[in-house]
């Protein structure tokens, strides 16, 4: 595998790594019906890392359309989570953005 898909790789996972710990942290607030959306989208976000990371090492050819997808859900998860001031939710929205431009960065390449 290159150097690209390996940064990929470990930028995906870390954002999923992220993502789960926010969900879990969500579901332990006191208002968890106020963060529903948030926990929705953390594990959409997390489920669609995992399988970038998963694909990357099959060297599937529909590759590029999951890191576009990808790119797109991290920027859903980050726009949601930006909107709460829970640590979590920030550490979780800096992930995603990160792993927005990890994915883009990639197809542009």
């Amino acid at each position: 595998m290159n150097e690209a898909v390996e940064t990929l790789v470990s930028q995906v996972a870390a954002c999923a790594k992220a993502c789960n710990q926010c969900f879990y942290a969500c579901l332990k607030e006191e208002d968890v019906k106020m963060m529903t959306n948030c926990i929705r989208t953390d594990r959409e976000c997390a489920d669609m890392c995992g399988i970038v990371a998963d694909f990357a090492y099959r060297e599937s050819e529909v590759f590029p359309d999951l890191v576009a997808a990808c790119a797109k859900m991290c920027g859903v998860c980050a726009a949601e989570c930006e909107q709460h001031d829970m640590q979590h939710c920030k550490d979780c929205a800096e992930a995603c953005r990160a792993c927005e431009k990890a994915c883009n960065d990639y197809l542009g390449q």
